[in-house]
């Protein structure tokens, strides 16, 4: 098994329809109106509809799962891939299920949604009006009206339908970057005023994730795949070319590339978690913590304390657990979430 992303990306390309039917719902324990608080999105199983978001409170240590459906009556649908903080609404993107819910943050309970995609990855908005969706196998961008909950169109790239994937997205300076994931090997360059690439870049093969630190510098994780070996590489925006790129270990599978608060310090898992200083000219020598007996999974760096937060896949079949670490590396909580915890969102009000 090369990977287990691999595997899910691959089974979404089937994307079928989420029947969504009523479900008992429940009362919850803890506030989850905590201004402060981390959302887990639990992929489940490809065709199970057994995909749940799990809330965190960091300030009392407490965990509540299955909140989307104990707060809706029903399921959530079929692999959580990502959610975006936006508008005072958490924008959760299901893949498989075609479907993109907009709830509110302080009960989970559906706001709206936005249906109309096959397999739909990320979202990022530009404005209250417009937004970006990728989807997997599917080379255009969508262009939606978060407001209308519609799709109003597309931006066309030059890849083909049967391999062209648009994955991950970046805003910044009023361009929108986003790599292209299955078997590609580039960063295109969006003009978010006119909806048109303006540049794409070759980087190594299938980018599958991104982060921008406090330079304005974009790195780029690529995999193991294509002939290529697996490689860090830091994009100048200002350029909008490769200024550095750091060789991983050949057939090493490298994922969850994040960027602490500060922007000054990258953090990815490659077995154990990694931790580089955004300036280093070298690769660390050794992770930065040791998996031990986890499997890591996906990650993600608290915007305020810098705990570091890791979820463990366990067999991808049960029910998987989140490990919190303090900046320092040291363990100081772990609580059980769903199948396949892959995700991340912070709650944080300024």
């Amino acid at each position: 098994m090369k990977r287990i992303l691999s595997i899910l990306m691959l089974a979404c390309f089937a994307a079928a329809c989420m029947e969504y039917g009523p479900v008992e719902s429940e009362c919850f324990d803890v506030d989850i109106a905590a201004s402060r608080s981390l959302i887990v999105l639990n992929e489940g199983n490809y065709m199970y509809g057994n995909a749940s978001l799990s809330f965190y409170d960091p300030a009392v240590r407490s965990v509540e799962n299955e909140v989307f459906v104990r707060a809706n009556g029903f399921k959530l649908g079929d692999v959580a891939q990502s959610a975006e903080y936006y508008g005072g609404l958490v924008w959760t993107v299901v893949c498989n299920s075609g479907v993109v819910f907009a709830l509110d943050p302080s009960t989970f309970t559906e706001v709206k949604r936005i249906t109309g995609f096959t397999a739909p990855r990320f979202i990022k908005f530009i404005s209250p009006t417009k937004a970006y969706v990728t989807q997997l196998w599917d080379p255009r961008i969508y262009i939606v009206d978060p407001g209308t909950c519609t799709i109003k169109g597309y931006i066309e790239t030059d890849m083909d339908y049967d391999t062209g994937s648009t994955e991950q997205m970046v805003l910044c300076g009023g361009f929108m970057y986003v790599n292209c994931w299955s078997m590609q090997h580039t960063v295109l360059k969006v003009d978010t005023a006119t909806d048109r690439i303006v540049a794409q870049l070759e980087v190594g093969a299938q980018p599958q994730s991104m982060a921008l630190d406090c330079h304005g510098g974009l790195w780029v994780l690529c995999d193991d795949v294509l002939g290529t070996s697996p490689m860090l590489q830091r994009i100048n925006l200002d350029t909008f070319s490769v200024e550095k790129t750091f060789p991983l270990d050949a057939g090493s599978v490298s994922r969850s590339l994040a960027v602490n608060a500060a922007g000054d310090m990258l953090y990815w898992i490659n077995g154990g978690i990694w931790r580089m200083d955004v300036g280093a000219e070298t690769l660390p020598s050794a992770p930065f913590i040791e998996p031990a007996r986890a499997r890591f999974y996906a990650l993600s760096v608290d915007p305020d304390t810098c705990d570091i937060y890791v979820s463990d896949s366990k067999d991808y079949v049960q029910n998987g657990e989140v490990l919190r670490y303090n900046a320092s590396g040291i363990l100081q909580d772990r609580f059980t979430v769903g199948i396949n915890p892959g995700g991340f969102l912070w709650r944080v009000e300024r």
